[in-house]
């Protein structure tokens, strides 16, 4: 079956073919083409979404399917031949079974998913499968361990992977998505499984829809273990056992580089492509006028820092632009509250909408009302993506959560709360230099996958980023709040300031107005009244 671009418009049709009694197993696309995935019928596009009958492309005899041989075992037999420069030995480790006709000629081989068997003919690439195939899946990971070896390969085909493991010796796991299309959602499912190897080769098709699954492939994972399997003589791994070239093919395997999905470029026509993508790139509300006015609202590809000092309220800011964002947007959010529970934070999304203190013991809101509240704030299923951590000393671990809440769970918004804590258990120059390299990887990441970091620090007595000078200096928008914590007015205590120290973008700084805390809602406000002096209490 030839890969295209085309989407599915229709499954589960009967055949058109004569050849063929198949009552579910057509398919439409969107550009006007159908496939049998029972006898291998291809329709040519006829008018937009209905294949034209007399141009259909089927065989001369109605092949026999898995699913029918599975009803007719007395009929066929099952061997492990070799294959396309693979050994039968290779077939046997990946369970690759093929089809023996009773005429004694193979006519198919199956490849094995744990959801079910994608089917290949044994001369013509025609595919079907039998079993569940609607979900994600990697072929030959249930013959690796997780982590048992030093690195694993990922290829686009069954196989190539069974090709690279054999050429590679038998040593190596290999393992292959379903397609090229397919390739992001069957490695992020099974994201751990994969990273749990120290090195990941991509060795997908040397073609236009390799490049770019390898490309979405690699940034599911840290860029210092994906390396780049660069074929160049041949379009796949397969080409290169079936041509006898195996000892080139593990040259290239074990000089592979880490892979460089960007480049230099200096081409008026790359100078367009660039600016054709950044032409729509929108801006996000901030649920602050003069604020949102001043910085034009947030945007993918930066980072957004709001710091203070201890008490002033950071958390409480952080999540009002997190309400928003879930309130009036569509994006997924990621969310990394180091110093809050997820019931914590759910009960404060559930308050903000209820406008009640929720999370008080005298509150009187029922649970079924703060389940309720938090489906509307979200307002979809998987959404919202909630991560704890409460402290560690390893940076890596926050790293990769943020590259697969983008990545894998497809957020365009995250949140830190706060990145100070991250380095807990650390002290003196051991931190800022902790604080230093993991600032430094976040801003290449906001960069590299064009989200937005909504990121929390404190600061010192002098106005500092705490731990690290480099956090503030990454940031594209710095925002700074205060309040007057200790004062005698509780109207004067309850207002916060806000005072933008950077932005990139706008160029627009200095005070963005005042935000007051209503504490019988729990929420801050925009506060357009008179600045209060302070009160003297009598003594």
């Amino acid at each position: 079956m030839t890969q295209t671009n085309s989407k599915l418009i229709q499954s589960g049709l009967p055949c058109p073919s004569p050849f063929c009694d198949s009552s579910d197993a057509f398919s439409t696309y969107d550009d006007g083409h159908g496939f049998c995935f029972s006898c291998g019928t291809y329709a040519k596009p006829g008018s937009p979404g209905t294949p034209a009958e007399n141009d259909l492309q089927s065989p001369k005899a109605k092949p026999i399917t898995i699913s029918s041989a599975a009803t007719s075992a007395d009929k066929f037999t099952h061997e492990y031949l070799p294959w396309r420069g693979l050994s039968a030995d290779t077939c046997r480790f990946y369970k690759a079974l093929a089809r023996i006709a009773p005429d004694g000629k193979p006519i198919a081989i199956g490849f094995p998913y744990p959801v079910g068997v994608k089917v290949r003919g044994w001369e013509e690439k025609r595919f079907h499968s039998e079993g569940d195939f609607k979900g994600p899946g990697l072929f030959g990971m249930d013959k690796f361990n997780a982590g048992q070896s030093m690195s694993i390969t990922i290829t686009e085909g069954e196989t190539d992977a069974m090709s690279v493991f054999q050429m590679l010796g038998s040593k190596y796991p290999a393992v292959s998505v379903r397609s090229a299309t397919s390739a992001k959602t069957d490695c992020a499912a099974h994201r751990d499984y994969l990273n749990s190897f120290d090195k990941i080769y991509l060795c997908f098709d040397n073609d236009v829809h390799g490049k770019k699954a390898a490309k979405e492939v690699a940034s599911l994972f840290d860029f210092n273990k994906v390396y780049d399997v660069n074929l160049t003589k041949h379009k796949d791994a397969n080409e290169y056992l079936s041509s006898g070239q195996s000892q080139d093919f593990k040259n290239i395997w074990f000089n592979a580089k880490r892979f460089l999905p960007e480049g230099i470029v200096s081409s008026w026509s790359e100078f367009g492509d660039i600016l054709d993508a950044h032409k729509d790139k929108k801006s996000y509300p901030i649920p602050f006028a003069q604020l949102n006015e001043m910085n034009e609202g947030l945007r993918t590809g930066e980072v957004f820092l709001v710091t203070a000092m201890e008490g002033i309220g950071k958390t409480e800011f952080v999540r009002s632009l997190e309400y928003e964002l879930l309130l009036h947007t569509n994006e997924n959010i990621g969310t990394i509250h180091l110093e809050e529970s997820k019931a914590r934070q759910l009960k404060a999304l559930a308050g903000l909408y209820l406008e009640a203190p929720v999370h008080k013991k005298d509150s009187s809101i029922a649970t079924e009302d703060i389940i309720a509240a938090v489906k509307t704030v979200t307002r979809r299923d998987e959404r919202l993506h909630m991560y704890s951590h409460f402290g560690s000393d390893d940076p890596t671990i926050i790293l990769d959560t943020i590259r697969f809440l983008v990545t894998a769970c497809d957020c365009k918004f995250v949140i830190l709360d706060h990145i100070t804590l991250v380095v807990t258990g650390l002290a003196g120059d051991d931190e800022r230099k902790t604080l230093d390299m993991l600032s430094t990887r976040l801003a290449m990441m906001v960069e590299e996958l064009d989200f937005c970091l909504i990121l929390v620090s404190h600061i010192n007595d002098d106005g500092k980023t705490r731990g690290s000078r480099n956090i503030s200096k990454i940031a594209h928008t710095w925002l700074q709040l205060s309040r007057d914590v200790e004062n005698e007015s509780e109207d004067i205590r309850n207002v916060t300031t806000l005072l933008i120290k950077k932005a990139r973008f706008t160029g627009e700084t200095g005070p963005a107005g005042r935000l007051r805390f209503d504490k019988s809602k729990f929420k801050l406000e925009e506060d357009s009244g008179p600045v209060f002096q302070p009160v003297s209490l009598p003594t």
